[in-house]
């Protein structure tokens, strides 16, 4: 590995390493210079015994789409929350569905930061994903017509925007951007 590349690698893979050591102080509870030290050696720890494949990160983060992924979540959060208290109280079963959400970008990282903020927000849950052609399979309460079903499509779609707004490259915003179709029909079109 050539100092370049070795640089490289140490900065694209920083934030890691810093979610590891701020993992390992919240699970003490404590935000000590001890804490600190400590979750740095079990950072040095893991990564060097449990080596995983490098999720490669873009370097470019979007600090106001960073802080609108945010609001929007904790407002989702909120919202589902009380749709879901509403669905436990009001008379009779809710209907359920289970929507096909396609993804534009071909990116592991984002597919998961999708799945997870669709998976937190009550009401709600990714129950399978399609890595290889880049779907996820939601199974959603309290659905009560085709346009529920295609407004929570539509959700599902806005995650991938915004968090690709906020950490995906240039190259996955402009595809964004240009509203480009699904990655599975884009490549089904490029298979045929």
């Amino acid at each position: 590995m050539t100092r370049r590349s070795w640089t490289r690698h140490f900065w694209t893979q920083l934030p890691f390493f810093a979610w590891l050591v701020a993992i390992w102080m919240l699970l003490w509870g404590q935000f000590t210079w001890l804490a600190f030290f400590t979750g740095i050696a079990v950072a040095i720890f893991v990564t060097a015994v449990f080596r995983l494949p490098a999720a490669e990160l873009t370097g470019r983060v979007n600090p106001l789409w960073l802080l609108v992924e945010v609001v929007v979540f904790l407002a989702e959060l909120g919202w589902g929350a009380l749709q879901v208290a509403w669905l436990a109280i009001a008379p009779g079963t809710p209907r359920t569905a289970v929507v096909r959400v396609p993804l534009r970008v071909d990116d592991d990282l984002i597919m998961t930061h999708a799945a997870v903020a669709l998976s937190l927000v009550p009401g709600s849950t990714v129950i399978e994903e399609d890595r290889a052609r880049r779907i996820l399979y939601l199974h959603v309460i309290g659905v009560r017509s085709d346009r529920d079903i295609e407004r929570a499509r539509a959700s599902g779609m806005r995650w991938e925007a915004r968090i690709v707004r906020a950490v995906g490259s240039r190259e996955e915003l402009a595809l964004v951007r240009s509203g480009a179709l699904p990655y599975a029909d884009r490549r089904e079109e490029g298979e045929s």
